[in-house]
């Protein structure tokens, strides 16, 4: 269950032919558990944006979620992808975590279906509870190892500790944990809870899939997809045609415009390919790593929705 205010999915409605312009994001991140969280502090990622000015109230919310490898334990992540426009908050210098060790995980560690109702009261609870009684904001959570970790960033904290406990008094089977440390750079967001750039074409790839499905399509049928691709110079581009010549990929196009700024030579390739979540994922992640190898910049894909 989710907080009441937020959308699982923000995606722009798109047309029969579908495409997305992936804009990869120079992020290293590492995945730490809650028992060292705090080694991730005083790290300053230096693709992080910073801010001097107090940013505008308010952002649009962009709620996603993606699973990762977290101290070589399964992790389900969920994060407020919209907060990169506005972190770090300077008046919210401060993350606070609440850790809830679940009863009844399954035995990958993640939840079961038949807790996920109590977690999701839990966690409505504390971030209704959390934000509306401190200047704070919900950023995201974890859910690994038999743990649901939810993740805060305030300003004064003063009683926090006092309001989380005021919550959890009405779950006594529950056992819980909380902290809190000074982070001015949000690196508990950046570097902790923001995917990395493959998991996020990932995650860009499935909101198309979602179209797709809603648009009608089961997926099943192979067709056309095409993909996009900018380089710094023509060697580039040869040298990438290179790399795929025995993957079966036919050119469509090959131009240049030095309006385009540094990436201005781009490609246009095609394949019938599967659509499904994971063949989408193996073949992208693989032009996508290809491109970022030689310097270029894999922009997206395209396909139509096929109805049988």
């Amino acid at each position: 269950m989710l907080p009441a205010s937020v959308e699982r999915h923000n995606i722009e409605t798109m047309t029969k032919n579908l495409i997305i312009g992936i804009n990869i994001l120079a992020l290293t991140i590492t995945a730490f558990s809650m028992g060292l969280f705090d080694k991730l502090f005083g790290k300053t990622n230096p693709s992080q944006p910073t801010s001097t000015s107090q940013p505008k109230v308010g952002h649009q919310e962009e709620w996603e979620f993606y699973f990762s490898n977290v101290n070589d334990k399964l992790g389900s992540l969920f994060v407020d992808l919209g907060l990169r426009k506005v972190a770090p908050m300077t008046d919210k210098p401060n993350v606070v975590w609440v850790s809830i060790k679940m009863n009844n995980p399954r035995e990958d560690g993640l939840s079961s279906q038949e807790e996920s109702g109590t977690l999701g009261d839990i966690e409505d609870a504390l971030v209704d509870k959390i934000t509306s009684k401190h200047n704070s904001i919900y950023v995201g959570r974890l859910t690994s190892a038999g743990d649901r970790d939810l993740y805060f960033y305030f300003g004064d904290t003063t009683l926090y500790d006092k309001t989380i406990s005021e919550v959890m008094v009405a779950y006594p089977k529950y056992q819980f944990d909380f902290g809190s440390k000074e982070d001015k750079e949000w690196g508990g967001y950046f570097d902790f809870l923001y995917p990395l750039p493959q998991q996020f074409q990932s995650i860009q790839n499935r909101r198309v899939i979602e179209q797709l499905e809603k648009g009608g399509d089961n997926l099943t049928k192979e067709r056309e997809v095409f993909h996009w691709i900018y380089f710094k110079s023509e060697s580039d581009r040869e040298n990438f045609l290179e790399k795929i010549k025995n993957d079966n990929f036919s050119i469509v196009s090959k131009d240049s415009d030095k309006s385009w700024g540094e990436f201005a030579y781009r490609l246009q390739i095609k394949r019938i390919d599967k659509v499904d979540q994971n063949s989408v994922d193996e073949y992208v992640i693989y032009l996508w790593k290809l491109a970022n190898d030689i310097g270029g910049d894999y922009d997206g894909w395209e396909t139509s929705i096929e109805m049988d």
